[in-house]
């Protein structure tokens, strides 16, 4: 959670469409924040836990709504993050209910909550304080008052609505995330769930694209074809042989399979399954989990429902293999994007739609 400076209060603008654009005049001068468009987002409450003080309190909680608005709306706010120059504010109201047995003081499990593009990437939560003292303007310079705080208290049974600022680099969002303190994600779709290509940048889930590997032994780069096969849940008893700490414990395992095709001239080790990761729908960057099996390798490093490389072999020019990688992933997150980084010189990274 990011905090930021209004240094005056002031009208917000908006694009007459919404469309996240730099300038706006609606609401100009009025005194009273611009409309910004909203966006379909599921509401279905779910059971969730917050904690304050290191004590665990049980919510239930959904997002109500959800709008984009414009880097105008925060023409009088200081950015204190190089970062977030460029992204767009989206305004997510979320109601909240005390299901506990014990009244919350200062509850704030908006800033629990992100947004995430369909490539994982995912939004910054902030709050705002005036360094104003002297404003006079009585109301909210931000749409949907997404500068006011929660309330002081919540009393069992009682709900909250609360409005949350959150800055999304460009793009068309797919996913409202809340990083649940008992450790789980919960997601909900917005709109169809899709959002965009990311200007092209996200290939389909099975499509093959052009990449590059470099030789061990001349340490040239080599042309390869990759192509995503699947991306299959997995079991944690599939890992049984294998020691797991307490968290990986609580985890789920999915299994991503890419297959490689040598078109250079150069053998290649197949090390491939080094340049892959995985960003998840809740916002996460998940690289693979080493597993070695000693008693099978000549079938390939890892479990039997996910192989990868075999010692000792090479990737000869025109020919291919697949190799598979064990992401662990939060229970209720799911896979969004699967990404290769090319090793070499002039190295780039492929990124493909999970599913």
């Amino acid at each position: 959670m990011l905090t930021l400076s209004v240094t005056a209060c002031g009208g917000s603008g908006s694009d007459s469409d919404g469309s996240g654009g730099e300038t706006g005049e609606a609401g100009k001068g009025s005194g009273k924040p611009a409309a910004a468009k909203a966006l379909p987002v599921e509401s279905t409450a779910r059971k969730a836990t917050w904690s304050s003080r290191d004590e665990a309190h049980q919510l239930k909680i959904a997002p109500k709504r959800l709008a984009r608005g414009t880097a105008a709306d925060l023409k009088d706010v200081q950015l204190l993050d190089d970062n977030l120059k460029g992204t767009v504010p989206y305004y997510l109201t979320v109601s909240y209910t005390n299901t506990g047995s014990s009244a919350l003081s200062q509850p704030t499990p908006q800033s629990n909550f992100t947004i995430t593009l369909a490539n994982g990437t995912p939004g910054k939560a902030i709050s705002l304080w005036n360094s104003n003292t002297l404003a006079t303007e009585p109301s909210s310079p931000l749409p949907d008052d997404c500068d006011k705080g929660g309330p002081a208290a919540l009393a069992p049974g009682d709900t909250a609505t609360v409005c949350q600022l959150v800055m999304v680099p460009k793009g068309e969002p797919a996913t409202v995330a809340y990083t649940d303190d008992g450790g789980d994600a919960l997601l909900w779709k917005v709109g169809d769930g899709k959002g965009d290509d990311n200007g092209g940048n996200l290939l389909p889930a099975h499509q093959t694209a052009a990449s590059l590997w470099k030789d061990i032994t001349t340490k040239g780069n080599v042309p390869i074809q990759v192509t995503p096969k699947s991306v299959r849940a997995g079991s944690l008893a599939d890992l049984s042989k294998f020691e797991l700490s307490g968290d990986q414990k609580k985890l789920v395992p999915y299994y991503v399979t890419l297959e490689y095709r040598n078109t250079g001239k150069e053998t290649l080790l197949p090390s491939m399954d080094d340049g892959v990761s995985m960003l998840t729908a809740a916002g996460g960057e998940v690289p693979p989990t080493p597993l070695i099996d000693f008693s099978t390798s000549a079938q390939g490093e890892g479990i039997d429902q996910c192989r990868g490389p075999v010692p000792n072999t090479r990737l000869k020019p025109k020919g291919t293999l697949s190799l598979c990688t064990v992401h662990l992933l939060t229970k209720g997150d799911r896979p969004a994007m699967i990404e290769f980084t090319a090793e070499g010189k002039k190295a780039g990274t492929l990124m493909w739609r999970a599913n």
